[in-house]
């Protein structure tokens, strides 16, 4: 008897060691997790404050503050598969990492390039998952830490090389629709002008880049939380890009519309306070209206068909072995 009660005090206090190493370690790395992160925030201070000024100063990428929130509910809803992965830090992958981010962005801060100062941050962030984690979690993180380069504005290059089409693209599809429902209107550069003389101005805050760059985030959303094959997830994302241009050339074709057949004021009330609001839900269902289409023309391969094939094996008159395949009789 006293023999089992000393292995059973023994086995106890082995748990209960075991219990609190493991409560250290779990307290060691959130320790070292806070302050690699505080570290790294005191290090991007401008950049990061730049970056809130950008989103509250432009229109067109305001939606990049609902990254950092997204984000968030992306790690939790996978919480249990990355507490299944092994936390295996890798020093030497993550030094390389954060070495080419910060040369990165010495080579920006030298030749004023500003897009590529912020978009080391995300370098930075993957070089801290590998040194604090280890690959089987930065894989796991993978496509959250692409997902962090939605809230940095676009290069202006790119910006300027985009705004215009979009522009130009979301005036003359405006004067198609409002030219297939009947409405008297000429085009004048990005200019549409009304019945007579009443003018609609398509400028460059309507060229759609904010509604592109809303939808793309949105569209990402859909296709990360969504089950479904990594093409249709592409599928998904891309088309964001139509549906976006889609919905700004209806929102300017609504607002001419209304400016015809209503007032101008109406309509200039309409463009820039409501419309912006109904386009996010009709490019919601156009998302999952894709997913519905996807779902009615891709039949999935079924295991049934296999299963209800039964291999038999034969001789054939000339007495080569071959293989007959019948099917089961269902039973009921």
């Amino acid at each position: 008897m006293k023999v089992v009660n000393h292995r059973v005090r023994r086995e106890s206090g082995l748990s209960v060691s075991g219990g609190r190493r493991l409560w250290y370690d779990h307290v060691g790395l959130g320790v070292s997790v806070l302050t690699l992160l505080l570290i790294a925030g005191w290090a991007y201070r401008s950049e990061l404050a730049s970056l809130f000024r950008g989103w509250r100063s432009s229109d067109d990428y305001s939606a990049g503050q609902l990254v950092p929130l997204v984000i968030v509910v992306f790690l939790w809803r996978d919480k249990k598969r990355l507490a299944e992965c092994l936390l295996t830090p890798c020093w030497w992958g993550g030094v390389l990492v954060l070495l080419g981010a910060q040369a990165a962005r010495i080579f920006g801060l030298l030749f004023m390039f500003q897009s590529i100062e912020r978009y080391t941050v995300v370098l930075t962030a993957a070089g801290l998952v590998l040194m604090v984690a280890g690959w089987q979690v930065f894989r796991r993180v993978f496509w959250v830490l692409l997902f962090l380069f939605l809230m940095f504005p676009l290069p202006g290059r790119v910006h300027n090389m985009i705004g215009g089409p979009l522009q130009r693209l979301a005036t003359t599809g405006s004067v198609f629709l409002l030219e297939a429902f009947g409405a008297r209107v000429t085009q004048q550069g990005n200019v549409v002008v009304l019945g007579e003389n009443t003018p609609m101005a398509v400028a460059e805050a309507c060229s759609g880049l904010r509604m592109l760059t809303a939808f793309i985030i949105v569209a990402a959303f859909i296709a990360y939380m969504v089950k479904r094959p990594r093409w249709q997830k592409g599928v998904l994302l891309a088309s964001s890009i139509p549906v976006a241009v889609i919905c700004n050339i209806v929102r300017i074709s609504a607002t001419g519309m209304i400016m015809l057949h209503v007032s101008v004021e109406l309509g200039e009330k309409f463009f820039h306070d409501f419309a912006g609001l109904v386009m996010m839900p009709i490019a919601v269902s156009l998302i999952f209206g894709e997913i519905w289409l996807m779902d009615k023309l891709i039949v999935p391969d079924s295991d049934e068909g296999r299963a209800g094939r039964v291999a038999i094996p034969s001789k054939s008159a000339g007495g080569t072995g071959g293989v007959v395949v019948r099917r089961r009789a269902s039973s009921q």
